[in-house]
């Protein structure tokens, strides 16, 4: 028991935390490709978000707190945002590996932080993300055929974490963590749940996806995000980021591991090249600078 009462109180305990977060949400994420042949990703898509917002708003029960008109606005824009990213992103893992997915993903944080930046260093780190993401295209000659649309499906993706991201800080000044978690998350369930229930509708009946889609909830959503929210009060900015460039990695492997997914050496290396200037990027960018000028500029 002493042993780990030291190990809480350590400066190492936030970082497993936060790496035991990213294993949890791409473990979710591979839980969630495995039904997609039943439920599609539309329609997994729409049980992770519905599950997530439940249990969100069990715990922090949001009724309780008078939203403003302003405060509606801005998570409205959060939680649509949020719920178009997941849809996307769940779209993309349909067709591409779980790896190179997250690879392109990571692209809307970079450009987001690059908007707000003022430093040549960034752009290198950029231009050095983008050869990574060239690697992964298929007009590339030395890169192994990947289906476009889920190219696609994953910048879009990027784009809509770069919104959520934008969004996100804009709705995190006006509340508590708590309160803006579990009502973006059910603004997101409102806007995906339809498209899953247009697409996927009759496969959501199935009862026995119901357990899976909660494992993904709790996997993907629900206890990642409560790991990141006590790891993030507990590490500096600048170290979170360059932890969390580590996410593409871990997706891989989870990618290798759950699904059977084999990269090719090309494709290691583009997310390679995206984790590097993701780490750069972090480490040389000013964070304070970047959240007020990426909220005036985007």
């Amino acid at each position: 028991m002493k042993n780990l009462a030291t190990f809480k109180n350590s400066t190492f305990f936030p970082v497993f935390l936060l790496l035991l977060a990213m294993v949890s949400i791409q473990s979710g994420a591979s839980l969630a490709k495995q039904i997609f042949p039943i439920a599609g990703p539309m329609g997994t898509s729409a049980l992770r978000l519905t599950f997530a917002a439940i249990i969100l708003c069990a715990i922090w029960r949001p009724w309780r707190v008078k939203i403003s008109r302003e405060q509606a606005k801005q998570f409205i824009l959060y939680g649509a945002s949020l719920g178009l990213m997941n849809l996307f992103f769940y779209m993309a893992i349909a067709r591409i590996p779980l790896g190179i997915a997250v690879g392109i993903e990571f692209t809307g944080p970079l450009i987001i932080t690059v908007l707000a930046s003022r430093k040549i260093l960034d752009y290198l780190w950029v231009l050095l993300a983008g050869v990574g993401v060239f690697l992964i295209l298929p007009i590339a000659d030395f890169s192994t055929a990947l289906d476009v649309w889920g190219i696609f499906y994953a910048f879009m993706a990027a784009f809509f974490w770069a919104l959520y991201i934008v969004f996100g800080s804009k709705a995190g000044k006006l509340s508590s963590p708590g309160i803006v978690a579990s009502v973006g998350m059910l603004v997101a369930a409102i806007f995906v749940v339809p498209f899953g229930v247009v697409v996927d509708g009759p496969a959501l009946l199935n009862s026995s996806i119901i357990p899976i889609g909660i494992g993904v909830a709790l996997f993907s959503s629900a206890i990642p995000y409560s790991l990141e929210m006590f790891a993030l009060a507990k590490i500096p900015t600048k170290e979170f980021g360059i932890l969390l460039s580590l996410e593409p990695v871990f997706a891989a492997f989870s990618g290798l591991v759950y699904l059977g997914e084999r990269l090719s050496f090309t494709q290691w290396l583009a997310i390679g090249l995206i984790i590097i200037a993701s780490i750069g990027i972090s480490i040389t960018s000013d964070k304070k600078k970047i959240s007020a000028q990426t909220l005036d500029s985007v």
